[in-house]
C-alpha cells in the first residue's frame, strides 16, 4: 500500500497542481500584507470613534484562512478564502467602505470588486497576482485575541446571520482537519479526489454536483473509517463506502451539536431537511447541508463516476491499472445525442465575470425546471465553459453548458 501511495503521489504531479516552495511563499507574504492592512485599518476605525491611540494599538483583529488553502489541498493558481474578524465596534459598513478604499490605494491590489448584498456579502480582488475571497465578521469582543479559537460557540452569541455564515467557512475547515486521524493521508487522498472529481465534470456546488468542502468531508469520514490507512488505502476505500452508502442517511463527521443560539440550520427531525437527495452535514453549528444543491440528474451522474472510480481503484490494487487511468476526462460528446448550447454574452471585458457568474448561478433551476419534463431522463451540465471565438465576438464571452435530452 505504501508503494501505491508513492505511485498515486507520482500520478498526481503531472498535472501541474502542487505549489512549488517559492510560489507558496509568495502566497505567505500575500497573506501576511493582507493580515496588515487589516490591523492598520482596525487601528484607524478605532481612532475614528475617539478611542485611545494605546487601546486603539490593543483592540487587535486578524484574517483568517478556510478553504482548500487552510486544509492544505489548494492547487496551482486557486484562490485564498479568507475572513477577516473584527472587534465589536468595528462594523460590515465600514468594511465595505474605508477598508475597501485602503485596498483600492494598494498598488499590488487589482481587480477588486464589492458584492455587499450577497448571502455571504465579500470581497473580491488580485493582491499582488494572488486571487482572494474575503469575508468579514464583527464578534462581540472588546477585543481580538491572536489565539482566537473560532470553534467556540458562544462566539455566535448575539450575531447577526451575515457574521456567522461568514465564520462558518473558517468553522467548518477548522472542524475537518480536527477530525481526521491522520492529517497527511486525508491531505494527500484528498488531492487525488480533487483532480478526479475536476477531471471527470462533477467539481461544482453551483451546479448541482460537489464542491470543495463536501469532497473533503466525504475523505474526511473514509479517514475516520480507516484511521490507520495510507492514502492509496483511503483513496480506494472512499470509493468503496460511497458506492454503498444508503443517501436517504446523513454523512456526517461527529455528533450534531445542540444550542440554546436557537440558529437554523439542517435538522434531522426536519422532514424538508431529510428528503434532500443527498445529506453532508457540516461538523460546526449550525449545521448546514453542503449538498444541498444535488438534483436528481446530478446524483445519478455522481453515483456513476463513483462506481466507476471504484472499478479502477479495484484494478489497481489487482495491478491491472494505474492510477492515472482515474483521470481519464469524461467524454462528454461523444456521450449523447441531443445537447442544447447555452450562449452569455457580456458587452465588455469588465462585465464578464459579473454577468457569466449570474449566468452559471441559474443554470441550477434550469436544470430542476428541465427534470420535470417528462421527455428529459437526466439532464447533465458540463460545468467546463468554453470562450467564444475573439476574432468574431471581440469582447463577447460565450460560455456552453450542455443538456441531454
Amino acid at each position: 500500500d505504501i508503494k501505491l501511495t508513492d505511485a498515486l503521489i507520482q500520478a498526481i504531479i503531472p498535472f501541474d497542481v502542487i505549489e512549488s516552495n517559492d510560489e507558496m511563499q509568495h502566497r505567505m507574504n500575500v497573506l501576511a500584507k493582507v493580515n496588515q492592512l487589516v490591523k492598520q485599518w482596525i487601528v484607524d476605525v478605532s481612532l475614528s470613534k475617539n478611542m485611545p491611540l494605546s487601546i486603539a494599538n490593543s483592540v487587535g483583529g486578524n484574517v483568517f484562512t478556510f478553504g482548500s488553502y487552510r486544509l492544505g489541498v489548494h492547487t496551482k493558481g486557486a484562490d485564498i478564502d479568507a475572513l477577516c474578524v473584527a472587534p465589536r465596534h468595528v462594523d460590515r459598513t465600514s468594511f465595505f467602505a474605508s477598508f475597501v478604499d485602503l485596498l483600492k490605494s494598494q498598488t499590488e491590489v487589482t481587480q477588486i470588486t464589492v458584492v455587499e448584498d450577497a448571502f455571504v456579502p465579500v470581497i473580491k480582488m488580485v493582491f499582488d497576482g494572488i486571487e482572494m475571497d474575503m469575508l468579514f465578521a464583527r464578534l462581540g469582543l472588546q477585543n481580538i485575541p491572536e489565539n482566537l479559537d473560532l470553534l467556540d460557540l458562544e462566539l455566535l452569541r448575539n450575531l447577526d446571520m451575515k457574521c456567522v455564515r461568514s465564520l462558518n467557512g473558517c468553522r467548518v475547515t477548522d472542524a475537518i482537519l480536527s477530525l481526521v486521524p491522520n492529517a497527511d493521508s486525508f491531505r494527500t487522498a484528498l488531492r487525488f479526489i480533487k483532480l478526479w472529481a475536476k477531471r471527470r465534470g462533477i467539481y461544482s456546488n453551483a451546479l448541482g454536483y460537489l464542491g470543495g468542502v463536501s469532497w473533503a468531508m466525504l475523505v474526511a469520514r473514509t479517514c475516520q473509517l480507516y484511521p490507520n490507512a495510507v492514502a492509496a488505502t483511503i483513496v480506494q476505500k472512499f470509493f468503496l463506502v460511497f458506492n454503498q452508502w444508503n443517501w436517504q442517511q446523513p454523512v456526517l463527521l461527529t455528533r450534531m451539536v445542540e444550542s440554546d443560539l436557537n440558529l437554523n440550520g439542517w435538522t434531522p427531525s426536519n422532514f424538508s431537511d431529510r428528503s434532500q437527495l443527498m445529506q453532508i452535514i457540516t461538523p460546526v453549528y449550525p449545521h448546514q447541508n453542503s449538498t444541498f444543491n444535488v438534483s436528481k440528474s446530478t446524483k445519478t451522474i455522481l453515483l456513476e463516476e463513483i462506481e466507476r472510480g471504484l472499478k479502477i481503484c479495484n484494478e489497481i490494487f489487482l495491478r491491472n491499472a494505474k492510477w492515472t487511468d482515474a483521470f481519464e476526462p469524461a467524454d462528454f460528446f461523444g456521450r449523447y445525442k441531443h445537447y442544447i448550447v447555452l450562449t452569455a454574452k457580456a458587452t465588455s471585458e469588465d462585465n464578464y465575470k459579473e454577468w457569466i457568474g449570474l449566468v452559471e448561478s441559474k443554470l441550477r433551476k434550469l436544470v430542476l425546471t428541465l427534470e420535470r419534463n417528462e421527455y428529459f431522463d437526466i439532464v447533465h451540465i458540463n460545468p467546463k465553459s468554453y470562450p467564444g471565438d475573439p476574432q468574431r465576438y471581440a469582447f463577447w464571452f460565450k460560455l456552453l453548458h450542455c443538456i441531454f435530452d
